[in-house]
């Protein structure tokens, strides 16, 4: 079976082919030749994943999922949510969003925070949307150079180490993405 998953991030990308089955192949948006920027115009991050999903089903008629994820912060009232990514301005670095995020929070109490994976999957003229959470904190400082994005300064609960401080199948085994990954690939094996 082959798959697309509409991401040109390549961490992510190796990060989801860890989770799929031998017998699934998966594609890139570079593979397929998909160069163009997919709109994310959605105001949540399910909506996000959908346009992106659809988007490679209708114009390069393939069977595809993507995925989008958001950051929450409870003290920030759900910050940066779908805007995580350019959470410092649209060509922000992952370093710079980092910096606002700590900033907004310098002198909150409550650190707590969510990691939400939406993946949408259009396959065979429908659409299945799968939802991953992962609970945890802020940290006061950034912390390991594994992952990518907020990572070094997520904490999960229960955790010792931050997500950067994590191999990808740890962080899989228990992050959002990871959660989400395991219903979407439980689906396409049933």
């Amino acid at each position: 079976m082959k798959l697309v998953f509409a991401t040109h991030n390549q961490n992510k990308f190796k990060e989801v082919q860890l989770l799929l089955p031998s017998h699934i192949e998966l594609l890139s948006l570079t593979d397929i030749g998909c160069d163009e920027e997919i709109p994310e115009t959605a105001d949540t991050i399910e909506g996000n994943a959908r346009l992106k999903a659809e988007h490679v089903r209708v114009y390069y008629n393939m069977n595809c999922f993507a995925d989008d994820t958001g950051l929450e912060v409870k003290s920030l009232f759900g910050e940066p949510g779908v805007y995580s990514a350019r959470y410092a301005g649209e060509n922000a670095t992952s370093e710079e969003n980092m910096d606002k995020l700590l900033k907004n929070l310098e002198f909150k109490v409550n650190r707590s925070a969510s990691f939400k994976t939406a993946i949408a999957l259009a396959m065979d003229h429908h659409e299945v949307l799968f939802l991953g959470v992962c609970d945890g904190v802020i940290t006061e400082k950034r912390s390991g150079d594994k992952g990518f994005g907020y990572d070094p300064i997520f904490l999960p609960n229960d955790g010792k180490v931050t997500f950067a401080e994590m191999s990808m199948l740890e962080k899989s085994t228990i992050g959002h993405r990871g959660k989400a990954m395991r219903q979407l690939i439980h689906y396409l094996t049933v």
